[in-house]
């Protein structure tokens, strides 16, 4: 599917800006069997979302997910049961820190020809902070790439897949029309449903296929919304 002519980006934080950190994931699971690789467990991430989207899983529930992730990075059959329990305990919100090199690039790419961008992500509160120490981006002037918000749904009290968890971002963009406004996610339950219901043009990242004949946009690369 052809993506949409669009004036602004917003973008989701956990899959298409920072992933769970691999250099912390990596030994950990590495005692189960694992693979360290940092490949691999980006690799693992995109797997685990697309498991845990077939469920239907809600924000709150990372069961599949955590399965998902230590099968893919190739923990035995007889641990994983335990491993994924030990990274479901691992996995807290603080742990999304690790930058995404090339993404982080086209965020500054995106910024240097001029299209608003933003940042709208379900989180705990902490999410501002971490992209601005990740070396991601920041609200207003500073040493990252500037964005026009950050909405944590802590913060604003509703989360994805709610709708409104949009509008406070959308206010910084006046004058844009909505169905121009793409927003990037990893997740069809939170971010393309969520997106679709505000109104928004949801695409997904989706870097290894893991969702082909997918009736929503897809892109393998945040370049792909370069000029």
């Amino acid at each position: 599917m052809s993506l949409s002519p669009f004036d602004a980006v917003l973008f989701d934080a956990g899959g298409v800006l920072v992933l769970p950190d691999p250099t912390v994931l990596g030994p950990l699971l590495a005692y189960y069997g694992g693979d360290p690789s940092i490949d691999r467990h980006r690799r693992a991430h995109y797997r685990a979302m697309a498991v845990k989207s077939a469920a239907g899983s809600g924000e709150t529930f990372w069961h599949e997910y955590d399965h998902a992730y230590v099968q893919s990075i190739g923990v035995a059959h007889a641990d994983i049961s335990t491993a994924a329990m030990v990274l479901g305990r691992t996995r807290n919100a603080h742990l999304w820190r690790w930058p995404i090199p090339e993404n982080i690039e086209v965020l500054r790419l995106l910024h240097l020809a001029g299209v608003p961008i933003g940042v709208v992500s379900n989180a705990s509160g902490q999410i501002e902070e971490i992209l601005r120490r990740s070396g991601v981006c920041q609200t207003g002037e500073g040493p990252h790439v500037p964005v026009v918000t950050v909405v944590d749904s802590h913060v604003v009290g509703v989360a994805k897949p709610d709708p409104r968890i949009f509008e406070p971002a959308l206010q910084f963009l006046s004058g844009i029309d909505r169905a121009r406004v793409m927003y990037v996610g990893d997740s069809i339950t939170m971010d393309i449903e969520g997106a679709r219901a505000a109104g928004l043009y949801p695409v997904l990242i989706d870097p290894y296929d893991d969702h082909i004949g997918a009736e929503f946009a897809r892109i393998s690369s945040l370049r792909e919304l370069l000029p």
